[in-house]
């Protein structure tokens, strides 16, 4: 997993803890990078895990909810970082669905040993929208955080519900959204 990835998960836990307190965490984890993390690094996902559940412990909130407000983090990061993937699209449907085809090619370019998640979108009957989530990594719940703050950025009234399973190795989850009427 892309080192980006744990230093803004860091940098979201210092926003909230402070650096002192983040430190401190990281020293009683025990973790392969012994918490000395790069940008550009590599890292197993398992250590991210890790960190998530010490500092939803501390905090008192579970790593789901964590893992849903790293999603939230994550996306303002990627719209500050990134805006060419959001130009041209009018809503949060279009944003979705671009992902699997656009963003990620473009992130394969960079980085072709990067393992990503895989998407698959559905526009259903009735207005609602369908979006897959498959991974051997448990990320379904920033998945789910990510997904939330792209609806907020286009000001979008729309219900989600996420279904979640895992199938050996693999985890899957499915969004489902319905703008409001």
């Amino acid at each position: 997993m892309k080192g980006i990835v744990f230093v803004e998960l860091i940098r979201m836990a210092e926003s909230v803890m402070g650096e002192e307190a983040v430190d401190d965490i990281l020293d009683q984890v025990d973790l392969e990078s012994d918490g000395a993390f790069s940008a550009v690094g590599n890292y197993p996902c398992r250590e991210l895990l890790k960190i998530v559940d010490a500092v939803g412990a501390e905090l008192g909130a579970s790593a789901e909810t964590l893992h849903r407000q790293f999603g939230h983090w994550m996306f303002g990061r990627f719209v500050d970082g990134y805006p060419v993937f959001f130009e041209g699209k009018n809503n949060g449907f279009e944003m979705l669905e671009s992902i699997e085809n656009e963003v990620h090619v473009e992130v394969r370019k960079l980085y072709p040993e990067v393992e990503l998640p895989t998407f698959a979108t559905e526009r259903l009957a009735d207005g609602r929208f369908k979006m897959r989530y498959s991974s051997e990594r448990p990320l379904h719940h920033f998945c789910h955080g990510l997904i939330e703050a792209c609806l907020q950025y286009f000001k979008e009234d729309v219900s989600l519900e996420m279904t979640e399973r895992q199938e050996g190795a693999k985890f899957y989850a499915d969004f489902v959204m319905q703008k409001a009427a």
